[in-house]
């Protein structure tokens, strides 16, 4: 390079400033660069001083002359360095042409978060990206070239999208609510939400979008704006119980309801209330009747004070009230013992009146509330009239009905009656059960948007440093102990950052815990007859202990509660028998495997595996798995809270749980427990980062696996490895590369695949190939795979996750056999 061109681009001083001034530029259109005209070379300084991905296209041709930040952009393509556009993007040029002809007109064109169907690592994948196409022009002002100014947008347009799936989810969960419900946004109370109870409530009127007082003029004066704006000034919640309002209904008439119904302040990240929720019910009908009931009461008391003149009618009168009444009317001694009972006894309590006649009234109280019962009766003896006592009888079926009295006593009489108010009371559990979960749903809802904003970004960050930090390390080895130390602090420090994450996506989860030091593979033993008589004699149970297992620190009752709870579950997937395998491990997470699992810290885990033969589960309902009351359990077959209390704990103990599982194929629920070390324990030296077993490029492996992600992360690993990689995402696709390809020298293949699992591609693959070797992985364990069948013991496997190091030493090994 000659002392003129080394002087060339002043202000650039990156990887790719070095890379254009050496570049043999007389062997494109643009000729030696020693010839450029000033407005290139111009052009070109600013370009590579740009912090911002730019890429310039200049000339007919659309030569590319791109910056450092650029780069990453190109993926895996070889560099495009001096290449024509259509060269290399071909992939994309048909679809880019009209903005291209646009800029050479031109006219700058700015677009957000466009698809384009880039392959950048050997496939085509959908990339998200925000660019701008400038024209750029010479002294003269004609157009001679390009620039692109682009940004990937491919996480945040995939996050928005998941964010997007997870709102929906919570406002199907609402819609199915039997309570009302909706969502008062800003000062202005505009309906942001409300599902079909509350708009049948208000008949149908069209409402979202608008706010309150134009929405619903007609509560403006009856008071309930105004305690709108309280709750949303003070933070203080609203409860109110069968209050009165009257609404305009369709036809243009106005009725009265009366609702019981919660306002609840929605509070902002800041603190601040942004919006109020409201959820409530619908109470006319039954306050309706306690005013009956009330009015009833009135009439009687009324007569009573013309007891003279009215007698005969009163007495006729209560005679019918005492027979027809649906309320059960008693006359009872001050002893307790029931002398008169009315007919409404058997409606109530499917008993003949005529039973009760002359026995003491604990014979029919629920066992529970008998010293209620005699308290009552005391007081009633000792202070005269009792009012709302509620007390549970025993019905004829053995079932409690709960009773609400109302007592009179004169001289030596007690006069009662009682109102059946079992609907009541299971309709207000019904309400509380749904409160609490509601509640639920909310904290999910909040920690969702919290650790979606946090932790995505936050992750992001952590797996850049804390991949980077793992590369350099690598590069630097132990030449340099001095700079080896300051990567190794670092590297601790973002470790130290994502347990600060983890704490953060933890934080809801409020069951109270016990823990203690705990050995995983005696607390297995301990529990086998318990589940053997749990699981049944269809079920065989197998349990599969590793040697020396490491301890780990959680509440040994709820953790035996998380295996029993799994068991139950496998055994009802097993309905006509089958295997259950529980397993421990000591097991590894590295930061290649936690990269794709936000919010859990790589480290040393004990590992819990509970694998069934059943039935297994589709991907969508695997997706909802954790999901509150989520269940595909027949109507009272289940409340859809087990699994989602298997996450909680796990997650509150600062574990990982999940779940491998295919339609036929059964399923596997792994729990990662964090590995403890007390004072007499010594810390394993860490190899995590021992120099892996490097490949050649001349030897070529083939990927196959049906998940994305997973795939990516073997093609990435063995790349960095040295090896040259082909993937395919299933069995067809496989068997085509094999065909085109006979020097692949491995099959890497998931065993459990859609269209065919790994087994079955490597009986095909070999008809091709008899001397082509196959490594299998799964997340399955390797006892339990092998035990269940999936593939034949002796078969070269190995578990996911694995670390570059394992997989290194794994594909060498198999090579270098020959």
């Amino acid at each position: 390079m000659s002392s003129e061109v080394s002087k060339l681009f002043p202000s650039s001083h990156g990887m790719m400033a070095e890379k254009v001034r050496r570049f043999d530029w007389g062997t494109t259109s643009l000729g030696p660069i020693e010839q450029w005209p000033a407005s290139l070379r111009i052009v070109v300084d600013l370009m590579l001083s740009s912090a911002f991905p730019k890429c310039l296209f200049w000339g007919p041709d659309l030569v590319a002359i791109y910056n450092d930040a650029y780069h990453p952009l190109t993926g895996n393509k070889p560099d495009s360095l001096g290449e024509p556009y259509r060269v290399t993007w071909a992939e994309v040029w048909e679809d880019m042409l009209p903005i291209i002809d646009k800029a050479w007109a031109g006219e700058a064109t700015f677009i957000e978060d466009y698809m384009i169907p880039v392959a950048r690592y050997g496939a085509p994948e959908e990339a998200y990206f925000t660019f701008c196409y400038s024209p750029v022009r010479d002294e003269t002002g004609a157009v001679v070239g390009i620039m692109d100014t682009v940004v990937e947008t491919t996480n945040k347009v995939k996050t928005e999208h998941n964010l997007k799936s997870e709102r929906e989810a919570l406002m199907q969960l609402f819609e199915q609510a039997p309570t009302f419900m909706t969502v008062l946004r800003g000062p202005d109370h505009v309906f942001e939400y409300a599902n079909s109870p509350y708009l049948s409530l208000v008949g149908n009127r069209d409402i979202i979008g608008k706010p309150l007082a134009e929405a619903l003029p007609e509560v403006v004066e009856q008071g309930f704006v105004d305690l709108l704006h309280t709750v949303y000034t003070t933070g203080q919640a609203f409860t109110a119980y069968a209050a009165p309002v009257s609404l305009i209904q369709p036809d243009g008439t106005t009725e009265e309801r009366f609702l019981d119904f919660v306002y609840q302040p929605i509070r902002d990240a800041d603190g601040t209330v942004g919006a109020i929720f409201v959820e409530g019910a619908d109470v006319t009908s039954r306050h309706l009747a306690e005013q009956a009931l009330q009015d009833r009461d009135d009439r009687l008391r009324e007569l009573n004070e013309n007891l003279e003149r009215q007698v005969a009618d009163r007495s006729a009168e209560l005679d019918r009230i005492f027979r027809k009444s649906r309320d059960v009317q008693i006359v009872m001694g001050l002893d307790g013992i029931f002398l008169n009972v009315s007919p409404a006894w058997e409606t109530i309590l499917g008993r003949k009146p005529s039973e009760a006649v002359g026995c003491h009234f604990s014979e029919f109280i629920w066992p529970e509330d008998a010293e209620r019962g005699q308290a009552n009766l005391e007081h009633a003896v000792e202070r005269g009239d009792l009012t709302d006592s509620e007390t549970r009888y025993i019905h004829a079926d053995g079932a409690p009905r709960w009773i609400s009295w109302r007592t009179t006593t004169e001289g030596n009489r007690i006069y009662a009656y009682g109102r059946d108010v079992t609907h009541e009371k299971r309709q207000a559990e019904a309400l509380q059960q749904t409160e609490q979960q509601l509640r639920q749903a909310q904290k999910m809802e909040a920690v969702g948007q919290l650790t979606g904003g946090i932790a995505h970004d936050f992750n992001n960050m952590l797996a850049v440093i804390m991949g980077s930090l793992d590369l350099l390390g690598r590069r630097i080895g132990d030449g340099d102990p001095r700079a080896k130390r300051f990567v190794d602090a670092a590297l601790e420090a973002a470790k130290r950052a994502a347990n600060l994450t983890q704490r953060l996506l933890a934080f809801s989860r409020q069951q109270p815990l016990r823990p203690e030091s705990i050995n995983v593979n005696a607390l297995v033993a301990n529990m086998s007859d318990l589940l053997r008589h749990s699981l049944g004699s269809d079920i065989r149970l197998e349990t599969v202990l590793t040697g020396g297992p490491w301890q780990t620190h959680a509440d040994p009752n709820q953790l035996e509660n998380v295996i029993l709870n799994l068991g139950v579950n496998a055994r009802d997937a097993m309905p006509d028998g089958g295997r259950l395998t529980i397993e421990t491990q000591n097991a590894h997470l590295d930061d290649r495997y936690v990269a794709a699992h936000i919010g859990v810290p790589a480290g040393q885990y004990v590992l819990i595996a509970i694998t069934d033969t059943g039935e297994g589960m589709t991907q969508d309902v695997l997706a909802k798995a954790f999901d509150p009351f989520f269940t595909t359990k027949a109507v009272g077959k289940g409340t859809g809270l087990g699994l989602s209390q298997v996450y909680g704990f796990v997650k509150q103990s600062g574990g990982h749980v999940k779940i491998y599982s295919e339609p036929g194929e059964g399923t596997t629920v792994k729990i990662y427990l964090p590995r403890t070390l007390g004072k007499d324990v010594e810390s394993e030296e860490d190899v995590t980062h021992a120099t892996a077993l490097m490949g050649e490029n001349r030897e070529v492996i083939l990927v196959v696996d049906d998940e994305p992600a997973v795939r990516q992360l073997s093609v990435d690993a063995l790349t960095e490895l040295g090896y040259r990689v082909l993937e395919a995402e299933g069995a067809a696709s496989a068997l085509a590369l094999i065909n085109q390809h006979p020097e692949i020298a491995l099959l890497f293949t998931d065993i459990v695949m859609p269209e065919a699992n790994g087994r079955k591609l490597s009986d095909a693959a070999r008809l091709i190939r008899p001397d082509l070797k196959v490594l299998y992985t799964t997340g399955y364990t390797r006892n339990a795979v092998v035990h269940n069948g999936v593939v034949d013991a002796g078969v070269e496997l190995i578990g996911k996750p694995f670390s570059i190091d394992q997989l290194a030493a794994k594909v060498r090994d198999m090579l270098d056999r020959g």
